[in-house]
């Protein structure tokens, strides 16, 4: 979008704030570059330059503005509605991938070479690996500085940063403050008591309805693992250089986020990924203008539009619990996933009480004996073999993978129909035209609304509602009277 001048012009004039995160505005004349619905006067035109992201426009020279904090925009929607080469790429960089493995690291997880990678993203994004990754450290150094009272060194190393040195210039460069500076803005009763808690707000494009969202994952919450505790969703995380626990809630306008890690060098990470299974960064009002042109869908989204996708915060996770709720109630499969926690999942502290586990890792279930699943031989089998691909890595699930070569190799394993493939597709691998039309739901909502009801018939007629019928999905479970439809009292 950022080359499109006229548009992005008036983006900025009207403060639109749908527009936050898919470009950045750099003012010429202070050096300064804004979100598009940064509150100060416009700038002239001619003054304006556009970016399509916050590390394009650190290279250029700019710094952020401290007024409306372009840090803190939601992510670009386009990173979770594509699946290329640059998509998945930015996928992997939120994923902390460059801080971990370096820029080899992220090439080899995609099958190409560093200098192809580093190609495509320097001509969509302005910038490349290190330079992308580097903006989003300094983005984390920002949020510890502001609601932590860790040490700068430690937050440095914390934030991802190899040295001191680094840290401070970096910090300078972007926000033209010290990190001291940056500190001395808070107001001190905003200081975190608690070392290793934080406390932060997830930003999002309006509207989000939260019901389904905080309805699908409180009713399917694993014990142990998952809750809904006082208005709130919480769930442990197994991140890479330890765990954690989040408590997610909605709010008006924003997602009240708290943090609890045991390293903090997963914070960025641990973000990213509750950003992405509360689908944060899409954008509601593309999606739910073009559900509208069906004269079937628009009630559906004018009576509660902003629908998200509830996702997950780990893939593997959620393909074990789709293969363990086939053909079963949601209550069933809750007890099935919970035994497996209280029998192979890894122990942790909940500051708060009520989480004991993190969800056993593919390797924990490898080592389990089959006949010890209360559930059908065949579908022990579909368990197993599942569970194999995923231990030897001969199937990938991460943020990386090309969504349509991951449905084939699902739909090649035994017991895997369309339907486990397609709610992998949707809810794991982040795939927005992910589309259920086997789903029970689905047909009983279309039979009731007059769509057509077979399978066949119904994804012809769906084809109207791509590239977001995982949307249009969660419109038509809406219509059903399930506690995944409603947040939890």
């Amino acid at each position: 979008m950022h080359t499109d001048t006229e548009r992005c012009v008036r983006a900025v004039q009207s403060k639109d704030a749908r527009f936050d995160g898919w470009f950045f505005t750099a003012v010429l004349t202070t050096r300064i570059y804004c979100r598009p619905s940064c509150p100060v006067v416009p700038p002239k035109p001619e003054n304006m330059t556009f970016y399509p992201s916050a590390a394009a426009c650190q290279q250029a020279g700019f710094r952020a503005c401290k007024r409306c904090r372009p840090d803190t925009s939601p992510g670009s929607p386009e990173w979770n509605q594509r699946a290329d080469l640059v998509a998945r790429a930015m996928r992997l960089i939120a994923d902390g991938v460059v801080d971990r493995e370096g820029v080899p690291g992220l090439a080899a997880r995609l099958g190409y070479s560093t200098r192809q990678i580093e190609r495509q993203l320097l001509a969509e994004l302005g910038a490349g690996p290190l330079a992308l990754a580097r903006a989003q450290r300094a983005q984390t150094a920002r949020l510890l500085i502001e609601t932590t009272p860790l040490t700068m060194a430690e937050i440095a190393f914390a934030a991802g940063f190899s040295s001191i040195r680094t840290f401070n210039d970096t910090v300078r460069e972007v926000f033209a403050l010290s990190p001291s500076d940056l500190r001395a803005r808070v107001p001190k009763t905003n200081s975190q008591a608690t070392p290793g808690a934080l406390t932060l707000r997830l930003p999002f494009r309006a509207p989000l309805n939260p019901d389904n969202l905080f309805g699908h994952l409180a009713a399917t919450a694993v014990p142990g693992v998952e809750e809904w505790r006082d208005g709130a969703y919480r769930r442990t995380l197994r991140l890479p250089y330890g765990h954690g626990v989040v408590t997610l809630a909605p709010r008006p306008d924003h997602i009240a986020c708290r943090l609890t890690l045991s390293d903090l060098r997963d914070l960025t990470v641990a973000i990213s990924r509750c950003r992405r299974m509360l689908d944060l960064d899409a954008d509601p009002v593309a999606v739910d203008d073009q559900l509208r042109t069906d004269p079937v869908l628009a009630p559906l989204v004018d009576k509660a539009p902003g629908r998200r996708v509830p996702r997950t915060v780990d893939e593997a996770e959620f393909a074990v619990r789709a293969v363990l709720g086939q053909q079963v109630s949601t209550a069933a499969a809750r007890t099935h996933a919970g035994r497996l926690v209280i029998a192979h999942g890894e122990p942790v502290d909940d500051p708060e009480g009520g989480l004991t586990h993190l969800f056993p890792a593919p390797e924990a279930l490898a080592a389990l004996d089959p006949e010890s699943l209360a559930m059908p031989r065949t579908r022990r089998t579909t368990f197993t073999t599942l569970v194999r691909e995923l231990t030897d890595g001969a199937l990938n699930l991460g943020v990386e993978s090309d969504w349509l070569e991951t449905r084939a190799r699902l739909l090649t394993l035994p017991g895997f129909g369309p339907w486990t493939a397609d709610v992998i597709a949707m809810r794991a691998l982040g795939d927005p035209d992910a589309f259920l039309p086997t789903d029970l739901g689905i047909r009983r909502a279309a039979q009731e609304l007059g769509l057509p009801s077979t399978p066949a018939a119904l994804t012809a007629r769906a084809a109207a509602w791509r590239p977001w019928r995982a949307y249009a999905v969660q419109y038509l479970w809406a219509t059903d009277s399930h506690p995944i439809n409603f947040l939890p009292i």
